[in-house]
């Protein structure tokens, strides 16, 4: 039996990239990330389970992919509804990207993770807003004592009927907070978090998705609601983290892990929730040890197209002493 279990939740979509070099990459993307750099990480000491929905045609070459990581149990990748992502990404430079989706995955219910109340924790990276539902996460706190990591990437984007994928205002997030532990995104995610009662016209016509004023402010509304840490990563400058001691709300920055030449950075968000999976089993508790985990897996998935990026607890635990002193 496993040491520990980690169920990760979120769409396996068939990305087609086109990087900012000009280079042209198909691969499966999003919850592979998220799972293959957890199982480097855990080895034998513990076992992903990963939950998604994919097209028919998809189903056998995804398990073959994850055939050869012996602790991924693929068992809850199912396609009856024959339903999965497609997405083509065009990036503009190394961050900024044009989307386009045109396959949709059916949404992740309480019935698709029925025996898996058991993980210790779930890391839940839905890229669109309807693919792991608010139901899903008042299943897992009614059912399980694992911690749950959220992305907000999910909630922050749409759909357009001409397959625009979009950002948009997370209006209903009150009703998320008390059933996420913790809560992770980039900044302009945070930028949707966020939002005034109303807004003049000119005042959304020029929305400021690099504004950072409002964390602090942010943390504190999200740690009142339920949510035990906030964690936004801020490209090179690393990532904030905000946690409750006692009453009060501390903040700290872990810096990023920095990379000589970037080559893919697709799924290094998706990559970054892993490291936090990892970086919290054992006693929940230690942010700052998650955000360095991270940041490691976000790093490593800038070196390559491939999952062979990944790296064994042992080297990574090195990538860390190097860049912070200490794990």
């Amino acid at each position: 039996m496993s040491k520990y279990n980690v169920a990760v939740l979120g769409p396996i979509p068939r990305d087609h990239i086109t990087t900012h070099h000009g280079e042209v990459i198909e691969k499966y993307g999003c919850a592979t990330h998220t799972a293959i750099g957890l199982a480097n990480l855990l080895g034998e000491e513990g076992t992903v389970h990963l939950v998604s929905h994919v097209r028919k045609m998809d189903e056998a070459a995804i398990k073959e992919l994850l055939s050869v990581y012996p602790n991924i149990n693929t068992k809850y990748i199912t396609s009856d509804a024959d339903q999965g992502d497609v997405i083509k990404l065009k990036f503009l430079d190394q961050n900024t990207r044009v989307e386009k989706q045109t396959g949709f995955m059916n949404p992740i219910i309480p019935e698709d993770i029925e025996e898996l109340m058991h993980c210790d924790v779930f890391v839940c990276v839905p890229i669109t807003d309807y693919e792991v539902p608010l139901e899903t996460l008042k299943y897992i706190k009614a059912y399980s004592k694992g911690i749950i990591i959220f992305d907000a990437h999910g909630p922050t984007n749409t759909i357009t009927i001409s397959g625009d994928r979009k950002i948009r205002f997370w209006i209903d997030r009150d009703q998320w907070l008390p059933y996420i532990d913790v809560l992770k995104m980039n900044l302009e995610e945070a930028n949707c978090c966020w939002f005034e009662k109303e807004y003049k016209i000119e005042d959304l016509v020029h929305f400021d998705d690099k504004n950072q004023s409002h964390l602090q402010d942010f943390a504190n509304h999200a740690l009142s609601h339920g949510v035990k840490s906030l964690i936004v990563t801020l490209d090179a400058s690393g990532g904030a983290v905000f946690f409750k001691e006692g009453d009060h709300v501390r903040h700290e920055m872990v810096k990023s892990i920095k990379v000589d030449h970037v080559i893919d950075t697709t799924g290094c968000g998706d990559s970054f929730a892993g490291g936090l999976g990892f970086g919290l089993l054992g006693d929940g508790t230690n942010y700052l040890r998650a955000a360095k985990y991270a940041n490691a897996l976000g790093a490593l998935r800038t070196q390559g197209r491939t999952f062979e990026v990944f790296k064994s607890k042992a080297d990574t635990d090195q990538i860390l002493i190097a860049n912070y002193g200490s794990i």
